[in-house]
């Protein structure tokens, strides 16, 4: 059997674009032969460092988006809906203290990237389906307990989303992203052969798949495959 080809997965749950990305690297995790690594990341630091502008600056392509998003949703088959106030949620709030949540989870976490998974996608069900808030301490421990950590768990990550040594381990992976060539998310880095193919955004799958000598089967390949089973 050859070896998996190991895929990063730069992302953070302010980014609409990221939940559609990392739904479909899970669903395609057990469909080719990959090994998916999570890397929450910071995208405000992504962009600082990239010389990048948020899309809220460009009027046209805010609005854009919005409609974009609509489509992508039901296309992806992901629960999107964008907040009431999207450049409030989006660029004023950020996610800062979500990252570092979820890199404190990450961090604790025994047996691969299952609680990071689970918090993460609360995280972005919170901002983009519920139109809640993601960065005061209660809002980030009530999407912790709907991932399944307990209050004791909780309130440990807590504390330590707050340490020198997770604001370090969130500002590493995110210069990472910026050195493999990131100037907004998501961000996936194949490696192939020994070298690293970044892709970037949600609509680059089909390309990513020939690269890994994979087939790309749509945004549900479970469907895919359920279909195939009756012909």
């Amino acid at each position: 059997m050859t070896s998996k080809k190991v895929i990063e997965l730069f992302y953070d749950v302010v980014s609409p674009y990221s939940w559609l990305a990392f739904e479909v690297m899970c669903r395609y995790r057990n469909v080719w032969n990959i090994d998916l690594k999570l890397r929450p990341a910071f995208l405000g630091g992504v962009m600082q460092g990239s010389g990048n502008k948020p899309p809220g600056l460009v009027p046209n392509k805010f609005l854009w988006m919005t409609h974009d998003l609509a489509r992508l949703a039901a296309y992806f088959n992901v629960p999107l809906h964008p907040p009431s106030d999207p450049a409030e949620a989006m660029f004023r709030k950020g996610s800062l203290n979500a990252m570092r949540f979820v890199k404190a989870v990450q961090e604790k976490a025994t047996g691969g990237d299952q609680q990071v998974e689970k918090v993460s996608r609360e995280l972005w069900r919170r901002i983009w389906s519920e139109d809640k808030d993601i960065t005061e301490p209660a809002s980030l421990a009530e999407a912790a307990q709907k991932a399944g950590l307990g209050r004791s768990e909780i309130e440990e990550l807590q504390k330590l989303c707050t340490t020198p040594e997770i604001k370090d381990k969130l500002k590493s992976s995110t210069q990472d992203a910026l050195e493999y060539g990131a100037f907004g998310f998501p961000v996936m880095v194949c490696h192939i052969n020994g070298k690293a193919e970044m892709f970037f955004g949600s609509d680059r799958f089909e390309v990513m798949a020939h690269c890994l000598g994979e087939k790309w089967l749509g945004p549900q390949p479970a469907h895919h495959e359920r279909s195939s089973a009756k012909l």
